[in-house]
């Protein structure tokens, strides 16, 4: 999905890389997402990262799914060993942040979202897609599971502050 290549589910969204006109409105609903569904405190030092979608553009790539001419949802894909990256193993494309508009919830975009990476995965030569999750995420574990993830439960771990999280895995073969 490098440069302009975009994705149309059928469905009136359309998967492609962010553009900078777009970074406000992305960080502006990730933080909404997480912050509003209960995922993240208000007062979570997290929530900055959240927010801080000009710096992972340039260190990692960020999707966005665009519905009506509106941003309905975005993610942020990792490759292994950079920043970005916190659970990614060589050969594993990583993505963290899904999130997706509330009132763009059943229009499958955050499917078409997780999709996009696994289309990039297998262009690239992945050999697997992985991803961090919460347990509270039961939308997103819907999503991941119908997609074929797996829980990959030797790879846990644990955030400072203590909150479990949960790796999934996805093998391209």
């Amino acid at each position: 999905m490098q440069g302009n290549h975009h994705q149309t589910p059928g469905n009136g969204v359309r998967i492609r890389t962010a553009r900078p006109e777009e970074f406000a409105a992305i960080s502006a609903l990730t933080v909404q997402v997480y912050v509003g569904d209960g995922y993240v405190d208000e007062d979570d030092s997290y929530v900055q990262e959240l927010g801080d979608v000009t710096h992972r553009a340039a260190e990692a790539q960020v999707l966005v799914a665009v519905h009506d001419g509106k941003v309905a949802g975005s993610l942020t894909v990792a490759k292994p060993g950079t920043r970005y990256a916190e659970i990614a193993l060589p050969g594993e494309l990583e993505f963290r942040m899904l999130a997706v508009a509330k009132d763009a919830r059943g229009l499958g975009v955050g499917t078409a979202l997780v999709r996009a990476v696994i289309d990039e995965a297998r262009a690239g030569g992945y050999a697997a897609v992985a991803l961090t999750t919460m347990g509270t995420m039961v939308d997103a574990h819907r999503i991941y599971e119908r997609l074929g993830f797996v829980g990959v439960p030797e790879r846990n771990w644990s955030t400072n502050d203590g909150l479990q999280l949960y790796v999934m895995r996805l093998a391209l073969s």
